[in-house]
């Protein structure tokens, strides 16, 4: 992930997967495409460079990767997460991540999900291996209140794919690979952290640094649905926001829609956005200790 600022003051970039580096090891320039650009590219076993890129990899686990990653491979979320990650920092949002574990002493084997005919869990494989070679960027426009999302390639030197002749466009590669159902899933863990990685320049939302529990909160949400769940049912959060029966019975049973439920929270705490609504004595009560805390009675 990266995030760039474009040169025109009125516009906001934001970049959503790796940009690669080309030979000289400088940063790939991102060219932008409309979802009925063509290109060329394709990964099969024939390709010189075949699983080269499944050595080493330095792949960030978006909550959508996790929760199928699981499903499939019938583990838990701590099962998982002990098993085939490691803790990290996504440095531009100084948020935590879990990252992919790589083979060997140094982590730059093979992953783990490799074996002799490929990828073990091809069929429920990261959004990362999904999207590659393309790249997913947010624009906005100074004043805008929404974002457009545009597609750009990443060709990278050591990438033989580009050079096989199976021609697709933008949607076709997408629908091929199977991204629109993550991106629904990512779409709100995407939003906060390239929020906050626009708001990093101010050392924060509205120069406060997040706090140490709110970044465990934002790490429980993003890798641990059941936490999570047990979170949101045996604690006093549906004592403080209004959350409808019907819609609690949803949260029960699907984790796509907990998961939806709290990238709304934490954009609530985080940046006070109006995404999830406290219940009115909650919010009162939070209000008069507010005005006491200031000495106004």
């Amino acid at each position: 992930m990266s995030t760039q600022n474009k040169t025109e003051k009125e516009t906001e970039v934001e970049l959503f997967g790796d940009l690669g580096t080309t030979e000289d090891g400088s940063p790939v320039q991102p060219v932008r495409m409309a979802v009925t650009d063509q290109f060329c590219f394709s990964c099969h076993k024939d390709v010189p460079c075949w699983n080269e890129c499944c050595h080493g990899a330095d792949i960030t686990l978006t909550p959508a990767d996790i929760l199928m990653l699981c499903r499939n491979l019938e583990l838990t979320p701590t099962e998982f997460l002990t098993r085939y990650t490691v803790p990290a920092t996504w440095d531009k949002a100084d948020l935590p991540v879990a990252k992919l574990k790589m083979g060997g002493a140094d982590g730059k084997g093979a992953c783990h999900f490799m074996n002799e005919q490929g990828c073990s869990v091809y069929d429920f494989r990261p959004s990362t291996c999904r999207y590659y070679p393309l790249g997913l960027a947010t624009v906005k426009m100074k004043g805008a209140e929404t974002k457009d999302d545009f597609h750009f390639l990443v060709k990278e030197s050591h990438c033989k794919g580009h050079a096989e002749s199976k021609i697709q466009t933008v949607t076709e590669y997408r629908d091929e690979q199977g991204i629109t159902a993550y991106d629904e899933i990512n779409r709100g863990w995407m939003d906060i952290m390239m929020k906050m990685a626009s708001w990093q320049s101010l050392g924060g939302p509205w120069g406060e640094q997040i706090t140490q529990a709110k970044k465990r909160m934002f790490f429980m949400v993003s890798t641990d649905v059941d936490s999570f769940r047990e979170f949101v049912f045996n604690t006093k959060f549906l004592d403080t926001y209004e959350i409808d029966p019907e819609a609690q019975a949803i949260l029960k049973d699907s984790d796509e829609a907990l998961l939806m439920l709290g990238f709304d929270w934490l954009k609530n705490v985080f940046f006070n956005e109006p995404t999830i609504q406290m219940k009115e004595r909650v919010l009162q009560g939070a209000i008069a200790q507010a005005r006491e805390e200031m000495g106004a009675s």
